[in-house]
């Protein structure tokens, strides 16, 4: 519901009430045109808004809104092409004031020129999202996945990355591959949205929301206020959902105890198909806990309207033949311009629907088998950005399985921003000057001493033709001279390759690159991957000299072979610390080590913590040297 003041629920109640829609549309040359409540052509105008199909309350929905409308309005038809249009509700408050809340934003997708009107049909922003999808291989939390999609599709998300995190799985991480079936950007919001237990819908000032469903009741609905309804006399419940698990070929069943409800079809979700069976196991749980708050009666019915009330609102209705003790909830809502609106709350019966819907389930692709023969892509795209320094940085990461015995190619291209280090060298330069000689100078004042005359010294100095007086010889000399100049250095990027948990040590490119932008070519052969075999590929990145910048969805990799199939291996449980120890020097006969303690923090995404210690005591070794102690602590924290 749409946050208005208690004075406009007050006056949105009343029997009688004075208001008014009025409007805004802009094209996209920048021309403005206010919409006045004269403008619009009588009962010509409805918004409609919906988060459900006809039937069944969903999960994940991505439905868009349309609004339509005939205006008195002299405006050339071919200007209107994805023009923005945007309608206001205004009312009167008892104090005589004006309550004015926004209507929608839609964007104009066809207009029809009659003789004296227009005639304008438009849709939320929500199409936007039917955009090609320019990831097919990616990972990422779902504030990532989310930030990402609306940035690609213009368009502005409606929660912080703390809100998204709040939510269920909101702090999970999801793998995109291309076997996903995630063809446009709509698709990707509908995977996110029935991931956090959410539907999305585009909010009234054009933003992206993701919104569960709820079991406070947002207004109380008396009978006064309905022209006309029906009721159904069940309550539409859910207590499990079902899954497909696509890579291992089967269907999860998750319930509550007791299973007496209705069961969701998630159908397959692509972003749950990789990883480990306990994360999928909780995920999905976390689905259900969402889902279990669906506890409504579905309803339809025509009121005298409250335009605050947007779909997903639970409201309660009294009076008449409605139940008091029951909640609905709004899956459908047409508000229609200075008219009536019609609400609508869809939902299945238990009773007769549960015996076929744990096993009538959308299955379709679930046998989606790789052929040994057929040339499979497994690629990668980084999600966000990514900063890379001295110190190795992961930037790809490829999971694939070889179904045979087979080899692959990986091949890679990075694009990246470098910003290099300025460092202050001194150069050399050779100055050469002339300068007289001092036996020159010598000789020339002893023969000039000779005359003790004055005015005759004088004379001789300045003449050049008296004989016996000797002339200045001059010699060129050369000094170096050291001058600083401060440049960009050009920084070394390395590459380091890592198969599973082995580095390739004989094989680490390196480039030197310039100030700016850069773009990378990485290619590596890999032979001798033995049947049904998981691999993991790993490349690490660092820079000396500079620091680099990959843009999401500027690194993107592949590998690439016949017989191999993207896919995650089974964790098998094991953990691997690594420490790295300095040399120490035995410099005299006696050596001792009073302290050695080691500290290991672990931090996964959910932080349960478990502690681990183990001390070694006084030792004795031959000769004067004593290990007085050695400790270690680990702190370890898992999704478990």
């Amino acid at each position: 519901m749409y946050p208005v003041s208690n004075a406009f629920l007050q006056s949105v109640q009343e029997n009688t009430r004075e208001y008014k829609w009025t409007g805004k549309l802009v094209t996209k040359s920048g021309i403005v045109y206010e919409i006045e409540p004269e403008d619009i052509v009588k009962g010509s105008g409805y918004i409609t808004r919906s988060c459900c199909g006809s039937n069944e309350i969903e999960l994940g929905s991505v439905y868009a809104s349309e609004m339509k409308v005939t205006l008195f309005l002299d405006a050339d038809r071919h200007t209107l092409e994805d023009a923005v249009m945007q309608f206001f509700y205004s009312l009167k408050l008892p104090d005589g004031k004006w309550e004015t809340i926004p209507m929608g934003v839609f964007e104009i997708s066809e207009a029809n020129r009659h003789i004296k009107t227009i005639e304008l049909t438009g849709y939320d922003y929500m199409l936007r999202f039917d955009k090609t999808a320019s990831v097919d291989a990616s990972s990422g939390t779902p504030f990532e996945f989310l930030s990402y999609a609306c940035e690609k599709c213009n368009v502005q998300l409606a929660h912080t990355r703390e809100e998204v995190e709040a939510m269920p799985n909101g702090m999970e991480l999801l793998g995109i591959y291309p076997d996903g079936n995630v063809e446009t950007y709509r698709d990707l919001l509908f995977y996110l949205a029935q991931t956090l237990g959410r539907v999305c819908q585009i909010n009234r000032e054009g933003r992206l929301e993701l919104i569960p469903y709820g079991d406070v009741p947002v207004v109380v609905m008396g009978a006064e206020h309905r022209f006309s309804s029906s009721y159904s006399d069940f309550v539409t419940r859910y207590t499990a959902v079902y899954s497909t698990n696509e890579v291992e070929a089967k269907s999860e069943y998750y319930c509550l105890d007791p299973d007496d409800g209705l069961t969701m079809n998630l159908g397959i979700n692509s972003l749950l198909q990789y990883g480990l069976q306990n994360t999928r196991e909780n995920i999905i749980t976390n689905i259900l806990n969402s889902v279990v708050a669906i506890d409504y009666v579905p309803f339809d019915l025509d009121t005298i309207g409250n335009p605050a009330l947007d779909p997903m609102d639970v409201i309660r209705f009294t009076g008449g033949h409605a139940d008091s003790d029951s909640i609905s909830c709004i899956t459908s809502v047409t508000y229609k311009i200075n008219g009536r609106q019609t609400l609508k709350g869809v939902g299945k019966n238990p009773l007769l629907s549960s015996a076929k819907s744990k096993t009538d389930k959308n299955i379709i692709g679930l046998l989606n088998q790789v052929e040994t023969s057929k040339f499979v892509i497994c690629s990668y795209e980084n999600p966000a950005e990514i900063e890379v320094g001295e110190e190795p940085v992961r930037i790809i990461n490829v999971t694939f399985a070889s179904i045979e015995s087979t080899s692959a190619l990986f091949i890679g291209n990075i694009n990246c921003e470098v910003t290099s280090e300025e460092e202050t060298m001194r150069e050399e330069y050779t100055v050469s000057h002339e300068v007289p000689t001092v036996e020159s100078i010598i000789s020339r004042a002893v023969a000039l001493a000779k005359h003790t005359d004055e005015e005759e010294v004088l004379n001789v100095a300045d003449s050049e033709v008296l004989g016996g007086i000797p002339e200045v010889v001059y010699e060129t000399v050369e000094d170096v001279v050291s001058v600083p100049v401060t440049e960009k250095k050009n920084p070394i990027v390395t590459f380091i390759y890592k198969i599973d948990d082995t580095w390739i040590e004989e094989y680490s490119p390196k480039q030197k690159v310039i100030d700016g932008n850069n773009i990378f070519a990485l290619l590596y052969p890999m032979g001798g991957l033995g049947a049904n075999s998981a691999k993991t590929l790993e490349v690490y990145m660092k820079a000396e000299g500079g620091l680099l910048r990959i843009a999401p969805a500027n690194c993107k990799a592949a590998v690439a072979g016949s017989g191999i199939a993207s896919g995650y291996a089974e964790w098998d449980g094991k953990i691997v610390v690594e420490e790295n120890v300095g040399i120490y020097a035995m410099e005299q006969a006696a050596m001792s080590v009073r302290k050695m303690d080691g500290i290991v923090n672990i931090k996964t995404m959910d932080e349960t913590a478990y502690g681990f210690m183990d001390s070694l005591g006084l030792i004795r070794l031959e000769g004067t040297m004593s290990l007085f102690r050695l400790s270690d602590t680990a702190v370890i924290s898992d999704t478990e």
